[in-house]
């Protein structure tokens, strides 16, 4: 099988996979040099199968900068993915909300981002085999797949709106303070991930579409305290519309990008 399209799930979000068949699994400890996951809702398992009579590749769980390991250990899946010929991915996260519009369960299609995680993957040493150096970020998010998920998730009546994500180091949630400040700075979401397989996954040129799941309202938004028993939760309940935007979605990518 020659996967046509890669999808990395974010936490909770692991229901997905049931809609890729009887996929074909490995788990990440089997693959050499794979970084382990160790939060609870990343499996750590590569399943490639059939979605819609599209050849996928699902990586179920992804690592973060907090657990420990080097930007590009984080972004090392994203680009043994991309080198097999892969040529789009969808990426998905957990995030918290901050736009008025993100909701708990509501879907956030990625415009941009802050990068305020403090570290690049491009930083350091550089191999030729994953393309230049000095990356253009003008355009991460491919237009044309953002436009077609809104398009879709509006035609399912699936709540999904554009924003700007912001990605911080983790592992403590942010302050209300900290939120104000992200306001400020026209953040809609913030999360921990994402943004270092964006910046790599671009430096390949490999389009992206990304997706935010909205499982919490952040800091200082609501009376509730954030918590990852939560995050897990509603990602598990909003994964079932993110499958079915997916399920929709996916030939019309992968038509896209034979264009």
């Amino acid at each position: 099988m020659r996967p046509r399209l890669a999808i990395i799930l974010g936490s909770g979000l692991g229901d997905v996979i049931r809609r890729a068949g009887e996929p074909l699994t490995i788990r990440y400890r089997s693959i050499p040099y794979f970084p382990q996951p160790s939060v609870a809702g990343h499996g750590g398992t590569l399943h490639m199968g059939l979605w819609r009579n599209v050849p996928v590749a699902i990586l179920e769980g992804r690592v973060h900068l907090y657990e420990g390991y080097t930007s590009a250990e984080v972004v090392f899946p994203a680009r043994v993915m991309a080198l097999t010929g892969i040529k789009s991915f969808v990426l998905t996260c957990a995030a918290g909300g901050i736009a008025p519009q993100a909701t708990p369960g509501s879907l956030m299609i990625l415009s941009d981002h802050l990068n305020l995680q403090g570290v690049n993957p491009l930083a350091g040493p550089h191999d030729e085999r994953w393309g230049t150096r000095f990356v253009d970020l003008t355009r991460a998010y491919d237009a044309k797949f953002a436009a077609d998920a809104l398009k879709t998730a509006r035609a399912l009546k699936i709540k999904c709106f554009q924003g700007v994500y912001a990605s911080l180091l983790g592992p403590s949630y942010e302050t209300p303070a900290e939120i104000r400040a992200l306001q400020r700075l026209g953040a809609h979401a913030v999360g921990m991930s994402t943004v270092p397989e964006v910046i790599g996954l671009r430096q390949l040129g490999v389009r992206v579409l990304a997706v935010a799941v909205i499982t919490n309202r952040a800091a200082g938004l609501s009376r509730k305290a954030v918590s990852h028993e939560e995050v897990l939760e509603v990602g598990k309940k909003a994964s079932r519309d993110l499958a079915r935007l997916l399920d929709a979605l996916l030939p019309k990518l992968v038509e896209e990008s034979r264009r």
